[in-house]
């Protein structure tokens, strides 16, 4: 699909989203020749600069050749604002910048914003928008919004709220970068473009689902964020739910965007939000200690720059959740993150029942175990489906087999998330964002968890040591069920 001529204005522009995410994929899009030919960004932060320092900054950022016509190009047509966001006289500066920009390079008055900044300026920018009237022109204009979208439902219904007052829904982007991996697209596929999978993809044939949501990294520099948030926030309503409606969903009627998000909005009204002691009960809360990572010693999460040594903020949670529908009634879905575990991963596992009678010798007894169908997310792309075989040899024994498929095998560089989706951003194709009412329904299912929390107290933390797959209680949540997690 041909993009039609817009202009980029991304708030936020001197951070590190930016330098990170943002340009990377710009640049990579120009070098596939997927950005129009008649484009400009703007980048607009509080920092002091000016349209060079700004270049330098991404320059330096991408440690890019100088002399690659990829970079040349998208070079010429890199600007910058400076002014303070939501600000009367900044945004009277911002719109003379965006109609020059829009004359120089004709750009037909299609813009896309982009909000790539703490979520505490989201509505002054909001406001600053809809007051100058950037969000009106006689072209398309869009917004992107990260994550995290509220706090809690009350909050995530005050920010959709604000939205609309400059916005319609069909203009709200609200990105989750898990749903631009490459896998979790393919997820889409392997269950409906394949007749072996989808007749076994239900409650008769699936004893349960377990996520995994696992860092192997501390809280970094972002401990004041991650302080007031924690792991339950910062995960939970948009990276882990997004995961499990795409599992769960029945198929579409179609790929538009609204079909899409009609049946994943689905799941989430079929998951009925905890009552108090079903917190206890289901939900189950840690925080790392000190301890080791690849044989490095780390710091307790107390520890860590910007955290309040007495903090009760969680960096690990776990839950086991059911999905009220015909296709899922009865089949748990275990879900789990954190911070500090033994290693960075993130998968679904899909177990199926075991068979129903055990045909062969008794020395096989042990030895066969159920079919695990695995997709892994990060790191090593892929699909893994455990099949049992017999070993080769006289006697009957059993062995488990793996089926492997991993996009490293294509010899093709897999695009990052945040490329896929500013370019979905940019043709106007809503499918891998967060519709407003999904933003509302996932929070519905958090917030009765997030009361029960602040009601009783914390447990004794840290009650996890670094380098560890969480608290002890995580497993019990499993072994009372008589399962245990999984990891490939």
């Amino acid at each position: 699909m041909d993009l039609q001529p817009q202009l980029l204005v991304i708030f936020g522009s001197s951070g590190d989203l930016m330098r990170r995410k943002l340009a990377p994929a710009l640049l990579r899009l120009a070098e596939q020749g997927l950005l129009p030919e008649r484009f400009a960004v703007l980048g607009f932060a509080r920092t002091e600069m000016d349209d060079d320092s700004f270049k330098a900054m991404l320059e330096d950022a991408l440690k890019v050749d100088r002399k690659s016509d990829a970079w040349g190009w998208l070079c010429e047509r890199i600007f910058y604002c400076r002014g303070g966001y939501g600000d009367p006289e900044s945004m009277r500066l911002l719109k003379e910048r965006v109609s020059e920009l829009d004359e120089k390079f004709r750009l037909d008055g299609n813009r896309l914003f982009y909000l790539a900044t703490p979520p505490e300026v989201f509505d002054d920018l909001v406001i600053g928008l809809r007051e100058s009237g950037l969000n009106k022109s006689n072209g398309w204009v869009r917004i992107v919004v990260e994550k995290p979208f509220g706090n809690d439902l009350e909050s995530a219904q005050n920010l959709n709220r604000l939205l609309w007052t400059a916005f319609d829904e069909s203009s709200i982007y609200r990105i989750d970068h898990y749903l631009g991996k490459e896998t979790v697209q393919n997820l889409l596929v392997l269950r409906f473009g394949n007749t072996i999978f989808e007749p076994l993809w239900n409650y008769r044939f699936v004893d349960h689902v377990q996520i995994t949501v696992a860092e192997s990294d501390g809280v970094g520099t972002r401990g004041r964020y991650y302080d007031a948030a924690g792991a339950l926030r910062d995960m939970v309503p948009n990276h882990i739910f997004q995961l499990l409606t795409l599992v769960a969903m029945e198929p579409p009627i179609s790929l538009e965007a609204d079909a899409v998000r009609d049946e994943k909005l689905r799941v989430l009204k079929s998951i009925k939000p905890f009552e108090p002691e079903e917190v206890d009960e289901n939900v189950v809360r840690g925080q790392y200690g000190a301890g080791e990572i690849d044989g490095h010693p780390v710091p307790a999460y107390r520890d860590e720059p910007y955290v309040n040594p007495n903090s009760t903020t969680e960096t690990f949670v776990a839950m086991r959740l059911f999905v009220h529908n015909w296709r899922w009634e009865g089949v748990p879905f275990y879900l789990r993150t954190g911070k500090r575990l033994p290693r960075r991963v993130t998968e679904i596992q899909i177990q199926f029942r075991p068979v129903p009678y055990l045909l062969f010798p008794p020395e096989t007894t042990g030895q066969l175990k159920p079919n695990l169908l695995t997709l892994r997310i990060q790191p090593d792309e892929g699909i893994i489906l455990r099949v049992e075989t017999k070993v080769i040899g006289m006697g009957m024994q059993v062995r488990s087999t793996p089926l492997d498929f991993y996009y490293s095998q294509l010899g093709t560089k897999i695009p990052d998330a945040y490329e896929r989706l500013l370019l979905d951003a940019m043709r106007g194709d809503q499918t891998l964002f967060m519709r407003a009412d999904e933003v509302e329904a996932a929070w519905r299912i958090v917030t009765p968890i997030l009361h029960r929390w602040q009601t009783t107290p914390a447990p004794k933390f840290p009650n996890y040591n670094a380098g560890t797959w969480g608290p002890n209680e995580a497993d019990e949540l499993l072994r009372r069920d008589k399962r245990e997690w999984l990891t490939s």
